[in-house]
């Protein structure tokens, strides 16, 4: 059914005249009435009677008439859900326990007026098909191929280095020390359970295994962050790596240290991936806040990957 036929039908129907209707839609009296014409053959029925005074509706008309004003509902509804700026930001945070996840609240603070959804996908490479095909607007990732590599219409820039910090119970070595630097770290296991082959999270430990010497175990599986927590307050020998900014929470008995690492500190390069023709003014928005954050670095000495931009200092 050709919805600018009902919705010229619907004026007819409330003006109650042709050309009133005409003047409404912007089209002339000959269009309208085509329209009309052609709706009322294709249904099978006349819509209205013409008189002196105007257009009045038939009973089939009238038993029309309600069906076709929702159906000019329904169409104004459809494209509302995708005009830009009226449907929710789409983003993916990796983890809503990250540092990423703390990003995008921090915005929705900032910018409580933009509608936001809030998703989690596996891997780069998904976060990448995701943006191009338009099932999400940006997501926070690790991007571990060049620039020149990612995508023509993917776009990429660093937004958060985060620091890394070393986490044991306590009864492990390093539980009094107020620092400890990687290289004292060669030679003891880090586990990291779901840290899985083709993963950014992956690439970067791997590399940070191979710069500094640390023995990286990622065997077994993950069952999540208390069970991971669970094992570490129990152990004497086991650690494991958490960003700063990942917002972790244990029973009283655990006694978990969070200890930072410096002499370099390791930091994690979050990037923020959008397509570049994505039109969404929510998009903008939070590009604009991510570009405002401060480079928050704990020592002036840091390593990152060297695939990882580099973010700069905003200006």
């Amino acid at each position: 059914m050709d919805l600018k036929a009902v919705r010229t039908f619907v004026a007819v129907a409330e003006t109650g005249q042709f050309q009133k209707a005409a003047v409404d839609l912007s089209l002339t009296q000959q269009a309208v009435s085509k329209r009309i014409g052609a709706l009322e053959g294709e249904l099978g029925v006349r819509l209205f009677t013409r008189t002196a005074r105007g257009a009045v509706l038939t009973i089939d008309g009238q038993a029309f008439l309600p069906h076709a004003r929702a159906l000019v509902q329904a169409e104004e509804r459809a494209a509302a859900s995708v005009r830009p700026g009226s449907r929710a930001l789409r983003v993916d945070v990796v983890g809503r326990r990250l540092a990423t996840a703390g990003l995008l609240r921090d915005f929705h603070r900032a910018h409580p007026a933009i509608t936001l959804d809030v998703v989690t996908l596996s891997d780069a490479d998904e976060a990448v098909a995701a943006v191009r095909a338009g099932a999400i607007d940006a997501a926070f990732r690790a991007v571990t191929r060049p620039g020149g590599q990612l995508p023509d219409d993917v776009r990429a820039t660093p937004v958060f280095d985060e620091p890394l910090q070393l986490c044991v119970g306590p009864a492990h070595r390093f539980a009094a020390a107020p620092a400890v630097t990687p290289a004292q770290l060669a030679g003891h296991r880090i586990w990291m359970p779901g840290a899985a082959p083709g993963t950014e999270w992956r690439a970067y430990y791997d590399d940070l295994a191979a710069a500094f010497g640390l023995t990286l175990d990622t065997i077994g599986p993950d069952f999540g962050i208390e069970a991971l927590l669970d094992a570490l307050a129990d152990s004497a020998t086991l650690a494991t790596f958490f960003g700063r900014r990942t917002p972790l929470v244990w029973p009283d008995g655990h006694d978990l240290r969070r200890i930072p690492i410096h002499g370099p500190t390791p930091v994690y390069p979050h990037s923020l991936l959008w397509r570049g023709d994505n039109p969404h003014p929510g998009l903008t928005a939070l590009r604009n806040h991510l570009a405002t954050l401060p480079v928050d670095h704990p020592d002036t000495e840091t390593w990152r990957p060297s695939w990882a931009q580099r973010r700069t200092p905003p200006g």
